[in-house]
């Protein structure tokens, strides 16, 4: 092999290890609070004065207290990431609490950016995640049992239980990102073609039509 193609494969291979990393960029400072209120962004917040920094961009307490949950689904989604903690910027981690009314769920949805685990606070849940290979891997946890969801696998939580139930949930990443993958199918804007949808689920526009205008009266 040449020496310019080896050099070219090298490269290549470089790039896509960089490229999968499974966690945020590692910090290259103590701190890195995030300046929210600069327009420029370059995978992350750019930093704030270190003479503007306080204990405050460190503190949260929006996850001490149970959500309200009014959803359609019957969950709600509290994050503790970086868009609300600005101390989190550039520290690969970040939290979330999820309240669930009894027969609440969480639908399935993907992390793009993290894996997830979760500890159950309240209550008793139905869990699992999808692999590549349509296998699922599910099981019922309970107050103080953890279980984890791979980065980027399709997966969901369900409250099969009478009373309220909770979980804290833990990321490897400042903003994992989340994408309901029914929401992201149906109620994308612009919306995806029709026929992609119809023909990718195998019934009629009909049918489509009345689910996304399920998905239009829930914003």
């Amino acid at each position: 092999m040449k020496k310019s193609r080896i050099f070219d494969v090298i490269i290549m291979l470089s790039c896509i290890i960089v490229s999968t990393r499974a966690y945020d960029p590692d910090a290259l400072q103590d701190l890195c609070v995030a300046d929210k209120s600069h327009g420029t962004k370059v995978n992350g917040f750019p930093c704030k004065e270190t003479s503007n920094i306080t204990a405050s961009d460190f503190f949260f307490a929006g996850i001490s207290k149970p959500a309200v949950v009014n959803s359609t689904m019957g969950s709600a989604v509290t994050g503790a990431n970086v868009e609300k903690i600005p101390g989190l910027n550039t520290l690969s981690v970040s939290l979330a609490r999820i309240d669930y009314a009894p027969g609440g769920l969480n639908p399935p949805h993907t992390h793009p950016r993290a894996t997830e685990v979760v500890f159950v606070l309240e209550g008793e849940l139905e869990v699992g995640f999808i692999t590549t290979a349509n296998k699922l891997f599910s099981k019922t946890i309970k107050i103080g049992e953890v279980f984890v969801f791979p980065r980027g696998l399709v997966h969901f939580q369900k409250n099969n239980g009478k009373s309220l139930a909770s979980v804290l949930s833990a990321f490897n990443s400042q903003l994992p990102g989340t994408v309901s993958v029914a929401a992201t199918l149906f109620a994308a804007e612009p919306a995806l073609p029709e026929d992609v949808l119809t023909k990718t689920f195998q019934v009629g526009s009909k049918m489509v039509d009345k689910i996304k205008e399920r998905f239009a009266t829930k914003k």
